[in-house]
């Protein structure tokens, strides 16, 4: 009996924790094309109550080492957010639903430039500005409180390609080393890369997806009875490469 009683608590735990909002936002990797200036991002929230989202946007800056960091948006004069912002910044998901922000970018594309777009659920304050009144907040907080419940959020990187995108893919297949190097001004995509041994394609590394910024290369050794695998995703264009080690 208290074998059951223990499933039974388990089970309870677990329903508790499922309980509240449980965002997805779809892919993580986003790109605005050189003619377009917008983007609709769509948020789906699989849970149970409403899901509250701020949406919070940082600047991406490449140094010539390769490594980043994330720094504020800046303001041009007139106080126009030079960079990409998120129209609403604040979402009201129902469970179940799905709500769109569009995402515009002002400012400056002579180059590429990179930001990451955070998705955060939050309990709604008054600060926060969604429009409740407290009574609205209280009720929603006792709803959370009634379980286990985890606000988990999303980073995601969203590409801005140069108004005159420039494409410039160099390969270089020598004996033991296959190279791509990015001549161009916007990023190119090694997706769905493979490693496998043999033509059946079995015993294979993990997949990875890899970014080449302009002026950056993506290299890889070629083992002998290795077969490597990738698509290359050069902004509207893409195609199969397939190379024997």
């Amino acid at each position: 009996m208290k074998h059951i009683y223990s499933i039974i608590g388990l089970w309870l735990v677990s329903l508790s924790a499922l309980a509240g909002p449980n965002i997805n936002v779809g892919t993580v990797y986003d790109y605005m094309d050189g003619d377009k200036s917008t983007y609709l991002k769509r948020v789906f929230n699989g849970g149970t109550s409403t899901a509250f989202v701020r949406i919070k946007i940082m600047e991406i800056v490449y140094k010539a080492d390769g490594s980043s960091e994330e720094v504020p948006l800046k303001t041009q004069a007139g106080s126009v957010r030079d960079g990409l912002m998120a129209s609403p910044a604040r979402l009201i998901v129902p469970a179940k639903g799905t709500q769109g922000s569009r995402l515009l970018f002002m400012g400056n594309r002579d180059k590429e430039r990179y930001f990451r777009v955070r998705f955060v659920p939050v309990v709604p304050e008054k600060e926060d500005e969604f429009a409740l009144n407290q009574d609205q907040t209280d009720n929603y907080k006792k709803t959370l409180s009634a379980g286990v419940n985890i606000l988990a959020g999303y980073g995601t990187v969203f590409f801005v390609r140069p108004k005159a995108t420039h494409i410039d893919t160099r390969i270089e297949d020598s004996k033991g080393k296959y190279s791509l190097n990015n001549k161009g001004n916007t990023v190119v995509v090694v997706d769905e890369f493979k490693d496998c041994s043999g033509k059946d394609l079995q015993d294979c590394k993990p997949v990875t997806k890899n970014h080449i910024l302009p002026g950056r290369t993506f290299s890889f050794i070629k083992e002998p009875g290795r077969h490597y695998r990738f698509m290359l995703i050069e902004a509207d264009k893409q195609k199969i490469i397939e190379v024997k080690g």
